[in-house]
């Protein structure tokens, strides 16, 4: 286990939080994003992740650093999973321990919503009657076409 990774398996909460818990922290927020079934009304099969690997390592670690200077004392390891997700599965993990609780809070809404900036990761939702590729980041997946070509 890495403190920021691209996993292909199956995510195990428990380790990210054992691995941001010491004698310091008086709280742990642990984040798990799964995948769900319906979203605005449609059916989902599973979902398909892709990820640039060692940018988006790059960039999970950069948010742990961003958090660090807004929040100092906290602790923050995060995980996101590619591949073919199924319902329920877990996408990402992210646990933040800091030495109070609304520190912990405020860190890990931080880091999901920074995630979905600045990560590249994509998502493709499939269904029953088609597939699509969602989310911010779809304008930088080499499968989409940019405005103007």
């Amino acid at each position: 286990m890495k403190q920021f990774e691209i996993v292909n398996d199956p995510i195990n909460p428990e380790q990210y939080r054992e691995w941001t818990l010491n004698e310091k922290q008086g709280a742990v927020v642990v984040f798990t994003g799964h995948v769900r079934e319906w979203t605005k009304g449609i059916k989902t099969e599973y979902l398909s992740y892709e990820a640039y690997i060692p940018m988006a390592e790059k960039k999970l670690s950069q948010i742990g650093d961003e958090i660090y200077e807004k929040w100092p004392g906290t602790i923050v390891a995060i995980a996101h999973r590619i591949g073919e997700l199924q319902i329920s599965d877990i996408a990402v993990v992210i646990s933040v321990s800091s030495p109070h609780r609304q520190d912990a809070y405020e860190a890990n809404e931080y880091a999901i919503e920074r995630i979905k900036e600045i990560v590249p990761i994509w998502k493709k939702e499939i269904w029953e009657d088609g597939e699509e590729w969602q989310g911010s980041q779809k304008k930088y997946h080499s499968s989409i076409k940019m405005e103007g070509e």
